[in-house]
């Protein structure tokens, strides 16, 4: 877990923006627990897409997602509040969440859990439990505080996200998050054959 631990910090290095060191601590915690459970090692090791099936990105890698998504929400509400002037962000809570809110990647993408569900879709379906109920698993193992469980299981803004009231936290990061991957795709940064899904497409499960 030490190595796990190390690396998790070598690839988000946002994590030393959280000002609270027991949050810090356990943003390590859950995303090396994540990784404990699968294949992989690092964050970088998951395939670089939303969701498994659709189109990854022609650069970059899922800690580079995590780092984005993180830079973008923190960028709103530093430039919002510039104009309009404090407005309640908890800074804290939303650097932690952006930066765990893709945390259950690691087992949707596992392909140990993919081959399996794969062999026998009637019983286990495809995938079992998708990322963001699987990072509130994580989230509740790691001690996370509620605020930043919220934002995992509903990040996705067409998908757990449209069943919630969400937080102001929430609501900057569900926005963060789509808006990372449509700038990318629209200048040409992901790898989408012609007709193919987009990653709109997939994230809303068309």
């Amino acid at each position: 877990m030490e190595d796990l631990r190390a690396g998790v910090l070598e690839s988000l290095p946002e994590i030393e923006e959280i000002a609270d060191p027991q949050l810090r601590e356990r943003v390590v915690e859950v995303h090396a627990l994540a990784l404990a459970e699968t294949e992989y090692g690092r964050i970088e090791e998951i395939p670089p897409c939303g969701i498994p099936g659709s189109p990854p990105m022609k650069r970059g890698t899922q800690a580079d997602h995590y780092r984005g998504v993180a830079r973008m929400a923190i960028g709103m509400a530093d430039e919002l509040e510039r104009v309009m002037g404090g407005f309640g962000v908890d800074r804290d809570i939303l650097i932690a969440s952006a930066l765990c809110h893709d945390v259950g990647k690691a087992f949707e993408f596992s392909p140990r859990n993919r081959e399996r569900w794969d062999g026998d879709r009637i019983h286990t379906g495809r995938p079992a439990v998708r990322h963001p109920v699987y990072g509130v698993h994580l989230g509740l193992r790691a001690g996370l505080p509620e605020a930043v469980i919220h934002c995992i299981g509903g990040h996705s803004l067409h998908g757990e996200g449209a069943f919630i009231e969400a937080s102001l936290e929430l609501r900057i990061i569900q926005y963060a998050d789509i808006a990372f991957w449509e700038m990318l795709e629209t200048a040409g940064l992901v790898d989408r054959d012609p007709g193919a899904r987009t990653v709109e497409d997939a994230l809303m499960g068309r």
